[in-house]
């Protein structure tokens, strides 16, 4: 590819060029359905979300392990490589310095590169091209680099892989300026949210779930609409309540809201919001709930110190204290590296109950932890 850029650069032309040259008519599969709902995986919705993108915009292009000829770890770019070919959907060795240096250097040259780990832990290889090339350049610059390039895969815990495998990296990312950094939950999320990380100018981390890959849910005609894009730094409300809120990203949104089903069947109304973006963090909905709930409980799947959760804690404290009627309640992951025993990795994420049990809690609906230690 950098021999592509390099020729047009040398004989003066536009180095996206021979990408143009290099697209063949495409439309989604997904045009023309009618008003009604459809139901459509996480899979097929980040997957469409990448073909209409690389159709509607030449310098978009992917990179990453496995991502063509096998068609992804995760089938994610099924078909991408058959339809845009080897100079569009490039397969890469294990190398992940490598291949995300690349990507970078691209979108310094105005490409837009979506570079796909197999899983976020892996992205530990490259961290120091992500913050310090990525994140820091337009900064650094004055303004006069942009670096449109989308960081993506699945991140946290999946089932039965161990320590190494299993790491949340939404807090270890959300804590540098330069990046964004989203977590889709639902079909919508992932189609809206992939969507606008790959048109916007600045360097954006997608933090996916292996376990929601093959999830469904229902989709309107409007999220299917090629056009359609999730509004980056906006939180969903998935669920309205009056008695406490509860936020959640990614996963623990439908751990959230199967919570709330259990805690109406006992008269407490739980507020759910989708963070959708972990950075910029929607705090004006978080703390226009809280005013109204006057009681929060955050839900993450990551470490407790200085997690996601301990931000809202503190923006919450900082805007909304008086509001509060009890204190904040956290549920988080255990402190510990993830365990590979089934019955262990169980015991060392959130549950539903967790979350019932910390919004009873609240709501002084059973006795607190610090009375009954």
């Amino acid at each position: 590819m950098f021999g592509i850029v390099r020729q047009k650069i040398s004989a003066g032309g536009s180095p996206l060029l021979a990408f143009g040259q290099r697209i063949r008519p495409a439309v989604s599969a997904w045009r023309g359905y009618s008003s009604a709902a459809k139901e459509i995986t996480v899979r097929e919705a980040l997957n469409t979300a990448l073909d209409e993108e690389m159709s509607a915009d030449p310098k978009v292009f992917l990179m990453g392990e496995e991502v063509g000829e096998y068609q992804g770890a995760y089938k994610i770019s099924k078909g991408l490589l058959d339809k845009y070919g080897p100079e569009r959907v490039l397969d890469t060795p294990i190398t992940e310095a490598g291949f995300t240096g690349i990507g970078v250097g691209a979108a310094y040259h105005g490409l837009k590169p979506v570079i796909e780990f197999m899983t976020f832990n892996f992205s530990m290889q490259a961290i120091d091209h992500i913050i310090n090339s990525a994140a820091k350049s337009n900064y650094m610059s004055s303004g006069q680099i942009s670096v449109p390039i989308v960081f993506r895969g699945p991140n946290g815990a999946a089932a039965g892989v161990g320590a190494q495998h299993s790491h949340c990296y939404a807090s270890w990312y959300a804590s540098c300026p330069g990046l964004k950094v989203l977590a889709p939950y639902s079909s919508e999320d992932a189609r809206g949210l992939l969507k606008a990380a790959i048109r916007d100018p600045d360097p954006v981390v997608f933090l996916e779930n292996e376990l929601l890959y093959g999830e469904t849910f229902p989709v309107s005609a409007e999220v299917l609409d090629s056009s359609f894009c999730v509004p980056i730094g906006k939180a969903k409300i998935e669920r309205e309540g009056k008695d406490v809120t509860i936020t959640a990203f990614s996963k623990m949104v439908g751990y959230a809201l199967k919570a709330a089903e259990i805690l109406a069947k006992e008269g407490i109304s739980a507020e759910v919001i989708n963070l959708r973006s972990i950075r910029p963090l929607d705090r004006d909905t978080i703390n226009a709930s809280v005013r109204k709930t006057n009681r929060l409980v955050t839900v993450e799947e990551g470490f407790p110190q200085h997690g996601i959760g301990a931000e809202i804690c503190a923006s919450v404290v900082e805007e909304s204290f008086g509001y509060l009627d009890a204190p904040v309640e956290r549920i988080a992951g255990a402190d510990v590296p993830m365990p590979y025993a089934a019955n262990l990795e169980r015991l060392a994420v959130p549950q539903v109950e967790d979350i019932v049990r910390a919004a009873k809690r609240a709501c002084y609906r059973s006795v607190s932890m610090a009375v009954a230690a």
